[in-house]
């Protein structure tokens, strides 16, 4: 919030799109097989005209495909002028990037706003597992079951526990992702799981 108050996000966002474009570049001149990098993108580069053409530059400059990187927007970004918001998502989609919505139910979600909004991943708060009941998982199960009907991958975030391993292993084209599998790691370690794989 402060950093998007003062304006330097934008400047932050461009650096992190720049590393991690030159990152997935490396990964293929090693020889090895890159998996998409979701980056965030702050809803103040929705509001300007530049987005769609520093993506393609980034594309261009590090000879790239654009499902080498994955777009990460937060459902509060919907919230305002989602008419422009929507069309610059599409425009990105035309180009060949996937979009994905952060954190959805670690705020007030909306479903209309689900509805509407132009996605291709959803990525779940395991807030919606909190307290392990019933309700958790019925909740969790037919969200899942409801983004695979609008063809809409899926990523639950937080997974922790083995429990909820196992809950969530019965869901098909559900990616888990969380302090189970990895905390976060140095550059050097992650390439070393990747030539892993």
């Amino acid at each position: 919030p402060v950093l998007e108050k003062n304006g330097f996000i934008s400047d932050l966002d461009l650096y992190v799109w720049e590393e991690a474009c030159r990152y997935i570049r490396r990964w293929i001149d090693m020889g090895i097989k890159p998996v998409p990098i979701s980056i965030n993108v702050s809803r103040i580069h929705f509001y300007g005209s530049e987005l769609r053409g520093q993506f393609r530059e980034l594309i261009e400059k590090y000879d790239l495909e654009p499902q080498d990187i994955e777009l990460e927007i937060t459902e509060s970004l919907c919230s305002e002028d989602s008419g422009k918001i929507f069309d610059t998502i599409r425009e990105l989609q035309s180009d060949g990037f996937r979009i994905a919505m952060d954190d959805f139910g670690s705020g007030y979600s909306s479903l209309n706003m689900l509805k509407e909004m132009p996605l291709d991943i959803i990525k779940l708060d395991l807030k919606f597992l909190d307290g392990e009941g019933d309700k958790s998982h019925v909740i969790m199960k037919a969200l899942i079951e409801m983004a695979h009907t609008m063809d809409l991958d899926v990523v639950v975030e937080g997974v922790e526990l083995l429990s909820q391993v196992e809950f969530l292993r019965q869901f098909e084209n559900c990616y888990l992702q969380g302090y189970y599998y990895s905390k976060p790691v140095p550059t050097e370690v992650f390439e070393e799981m990747l030539c892993k794989n």
